[in-house]
């Protein structure tokens, strides 16, 4: 199919608005200081924390968002209609609020929170913080894409395994977790790089405490006018996680379509 040739001119804006600031930070960035810098205290305690929050988060969303897509996508009534836009909300809610929401239902003095701090579980303000509020804006990530694959993959190979004997659990895993791995590990990985990149809910939520709540992203944002060089190099370090995985999950894609 032909391209008309004024595409060119609106694709050449748009290659040029998102590569240009990338290569400027590039350019920017401290090459000949970088193993210096990523292996300065704040740096090591930021990129530990990150991965670390980041693991347990997107264990988290494959465990609870599989099930809940798989769900979403087999039921029908209207009630799945209210479902999946409750799912799809924190895709579009700014970072803030969705680290106001979480602290005033999980924090110390929030509708859920009071009562936890009564049995001395504290959540807000503390790693487990940072866990929750990458959980909140990962999972819709994986829960949407997986659902979409779920649908499309139709379901004619689990009614030959139910018409078989297989029990609805035997068939998920041995059925349809098999066809739709492509589309689990491209969401999974969709999901890590949300959970690496969040800033705004872990910011309201758990705070900015080194080593504890003070993750990648809020480690940047705190070093962009006292130590630029730094802020760079982290800079540098998320950009190449991004990149790799972003890249990782469109080759999954590509070979689940």
């Amino acid at each position: 199919m032909s391209i008309p040739r004024w595409a060119w001119v609106p694709f050449g804006v748009a290659l040029a608005l998102l590569a240009v600031p990338i290569l400027g930070l590039l350019v920017r960035a401290p090459w000949t200081r970088l193993p210096e810098l990523l292996t300065s205290e704040r740096a090591l305690d930021a990129l530990g924390l990150s991965l670390a929050t980041c693991v347990v988060s997107t264990l988290l969303v494959l465990i609870i968002g599989t099930p809940t897509a798989l769900v979403l996508a087999r039921s029908t009534g209207r009630w799945t209609g209210w479902v999946r836009t409750l799912v799809t909300v924190p895709m579009v809610l700014p970072p803030v609020v969705a680290g106001l929401a979480l602290l005033t239902t999980l924090g110390r003095r929030g509708l859920l929170g009071q009562h936890l701090s009564v049995v001395g579980i504290e959540i807000g303000f503390t790693t487990a913080a940072v866990v929750v509020a990458q959980t909140f804006v990962a999972l819709p990530f994986l829960v949407v894409s997986l659902e979409g694959a779920i649908r499309t993959a139709g379901g004619d190979y689990e009614r030959a395994a139910a018409h078989l004997g297989a029990s609805p659990t035997r068939t998920f895993l041995t059925v349809t977790m098999p066809v739709l791995a492509p589309a689990v590990a491209s969401g999974t990985a969709l999901a890590f790089a949300r959970a690496l990149g969040e800033f705004g809910a872990t910011l309201t939520f758990a705070g900015s405490l080194q080593g504890v709540t003070r993750t990648l992203p809020l480690e940047i944002y705190l070093l962009r006018e006292t130590d630029t060089d730094l802020a760079l190099a982290l800079a540098v370090v998320l950009l190449a996680v991004a990149a790799v995985i972003v890249g990782l999950s469109q080759r999954l894609r590509g070979s689940h379509g």
